[in-house]
């Protein structure tokens, strides 16, 4: 038997305090089942190169709990090690055995799954174990299994052992105190399902009870038989390690409700991610149905190296705008600290990020030339990411024209090319400006949309929240190009012409009506405009400034420059029709009292076609119409 000190030198032993002091325990098992992985897939690979003359066979990897004794129990059936091994990997804590195995055979395992962290990932035992026992047999002709044990102290003691016979590792922990929880099956069956639901080597808890199908010639009142089966808790071929090509749309959305049993409706589609220079990574992500919603919960892409879960939060990574997706990311290149809890941004990282914003940008473009109309179909629950990631991320958006649609208020669907071809002709300005109208509610804002059709100009229907800074975005970019709201000035104004303009009124029966108005609204939100308008045109007219309104929304949704945290004030235009009717009548009314009734009637139906006619305002309204009705 063999007693001494386990060598940590002082470069090494500040990870570990700080693993200890600051990683959530629970991680123990994650890195104990790593290692067992490790020794697993290692065995796989020395037999494949013919190095290991053993049958590799069909090992799995086995949790046991003994709860009487306060033990638990990883065993696996790998490559296991020899006394000097155990010197070199457990002893010598500064070595990791994974990157020596990695660099002797770093040809021929380039592809072989292996984790690596044997060495540290080790020791995260004593965060819930007062004494850890370590039973292995080397794969090796003629070599002795032995038994390390260790209680957190640098003590140890290492002898050989008869009581393993087969290869492969044993850990036994013996669980501290203050660590009873994981004594408890459901406590343990959540961490493996948490962290090694995908693991690449079937993971067996427990049995479980199978009934056996009767004979044909069974007796009526036979019963039938049962048989207790390994109960494997895990999925070692997840979908994103096969070929797309082996893969059905079934097959997708079985793997997604795998992941996310709660989540009850289909994904829309799916990106299968692979690539292997410069980097490796594969995993897929799927599209939820979104609608308008921004507040979709986020962190739900999966992080996992070499199928191991690392965390789900991915932000770095994955492109912000994707944040909104579901999905498996898996890549041994994203680098993780000792515990593998924490990212860290760097080259890798954000070529990572640039491929997948890249990979997602081509998906869309296929999907719109495969079936051009079901990609229509979905994209009211896709848009928030699209337009998004127009938003935020250049190179995306340098493709978003392959890709990105724009809907009619009739429910017609524009790439950019088309919707600027279909509306030059008849919505360009006297100054050269395309002028791209749009509605965000074709309901709250009908009149003014039937204005713009009226004279066959075509209005958009950009509804989501974000659309304030996507067209912000179109605008800084698009040349001569301008977005506006239908309803920000009268349709003559929205795009002007240079057309001949005639008018009821001189100049000085127009100053008059304009004073008659502003004090008969006396409402400083609002400012009086007269216009010389058709006299069939509304009397009033309330528009919203397009740079005050699309400020306020653009700050309502996060931006908003320089009013900072005060917000956006109400403004708005009264645009009084100096053609119409009632422009005359104010004028020849000689009554005070009778000319302000008739600004305000004909402001508060102006307020009220608006929906901005509430409250008191609404109630002295209708009395008011009641009372001429009466009249």
């Amino acid at each position: 038997m063999t007693k001494g000190n386990i060598n940590v030198s002082v470069e090494n032993i500040f990870p570990l305090i700080k693993k200890f002091l600051y990683s959530d325990h629970e991680i123990f098992l994650r890195e104990l089942i790593s290692n067992a992985t490790d020794a697993t897939l290692k065995l796989k690979h020395l037999t494949n190169v013919g190095e290991a003359k053993v049958a590799y066979g069909n090992p799995v990897i086995e949790v046991k709990i003994d709860k009487e004794n306060k033990k638990l129990h990883i065993i696996d059936q790998g490559i296991g090690m020899t006394s000097e091994e155990v010197e070199k990997y457990i002893n010598q804590v500064a070595f990791s055995g994974a990157e020596e195995f990695l660099e002797k055979y770093k040809d021929s395992a380039k592809d072989a799954g292996i984790i690596g962290h044997f060495g540290l990932g080790f020791y995260s035992a004593f965060m819930v174990a007062e004494k850890v026992e370590i039973l292995t047999k080397s794969y090796k002709d003629d070599e002795t299994a032995v038994r390390w044990i260790c209680d957190g102290s640098p003590e140890f003691t290492l002898e050989e052992t008869s009581d393993k016979t087969d290869r492969g590792t044993e850990i036994i922990l013996h669980i501290a105190e203050d660590s009873t929880e994981f004594l408890e099956e459901s406590r343990i069956r959540e961490l493996l399902l948490k962290y090694n639901k995908f693991m690449p080597v079937p993971i067996k808890f427990g049995t479980r009870t199978e009934t056996l199908p009767l004979p044909e010639d069974a007796a009526e009142d036979a019963k039938p038989q049962t048989n207790e089966v390994d109960n494997i808790i895990n999925n070692p071929t997840p979908a994103w390690t096969k070929a797309p090509a082996d893969l059905k749309d079934e097959d997708y959305k079985t793997f997604y409700r795998e992941l996310y049993p709660m989540q009850f409706e289909d994904p829309l589609f799916h990106i299968h991610l692979n690539v292997d220079y410069p980097f490796n990574l594969t995993g897929i992500l799927f599209f939820p149905k979104l609608a308008n919603n921004l507040n979709i919960e986020k962190d739900k892409i999966q992080l996992y190296q070499n199928q191991v879960y690392v965390t789900d939060e991915v932000k770095g990574i994955v492109p912000d705008f994707l944040m909104l997706l579901r999905g498996v990311i898996d890549s041994p290149d994203i680098p993780l600290n000792v515990s593998r809890s924490y990212l860290q941004a760097d080259g890798a990282v954000k070529k990572i990020s640039s491929y997948i914003t890249k990979k997602v940008g081509d998906k869309m473009a296929s999907l719109i030339n495969e079936n051009r109309e079901d990609y229509e179909n979905k994209w009211n629950d896709i848009k928030i990411v699209i337009e998004y990631g127009m938003i935020s991320e250049d190179k995306f958006f340098e493709k978003s024209d392959k890709f990105a649609l724009y809907p009619n208020v009739e429910g017609k669907y524009f790439l950019w090319n088309e919707l600027t071809e279909k509306i030059k002709a008849n919505q360009t300005d006297k100054d050269g400006n395309l002028v791209i109208l749009y509605a965000t509610n074709e309901h709250d804002q009908h009149s003014y949309v039937q204005a713009a059709q009226d004279k066959g100009y075509e209005v958009l229907l950009l509804d989501s929240p974000i659309v304030p800074h996507l067209i912000q975005k179109l605008e800084s970019t698009k040349e001569k190009v301008q977005f506006v709201r239908v309803d920000a000035d009268h349709i003559n104004n929205l795009i002007k012409k240079d057309e001949p303009i005639i008018s009821k009124l001189n100049d000085t029966e127009k100053e008059t009506l304009k004073k008659d108005v502003e004090e008969g609204v006396s409402d400083t939100k609002f400012t009086v405009q007269l216009e010389d308008l058709d006299s069939t045109d509304a009397p009033f007219i309330i528009t919203q400034p397009e740079f005050m309104r699309r400020m306020k929304d653009m700050q309502a949704t996060g931006g908003g420059g320089m009013f900072g945290m005060g917000g956006f004030p109400e403004m708005y235009n009264l645009v009084v029709n100096t053609n119409s009717e009632l422009a005359g009548k104010i004028l020849k009314t000689e009554s005070s009292e009778e000319k302000t009734s008739h600004i305000k009637q004909a402001f508060d139906l102006a307020k009220l076609s608006q929906n901005l006619l509430k409250g008191k305002e609404l109630t002295d309204f209708i009395q008011r119409s009641y009372q001429k009705l009466a009249k």
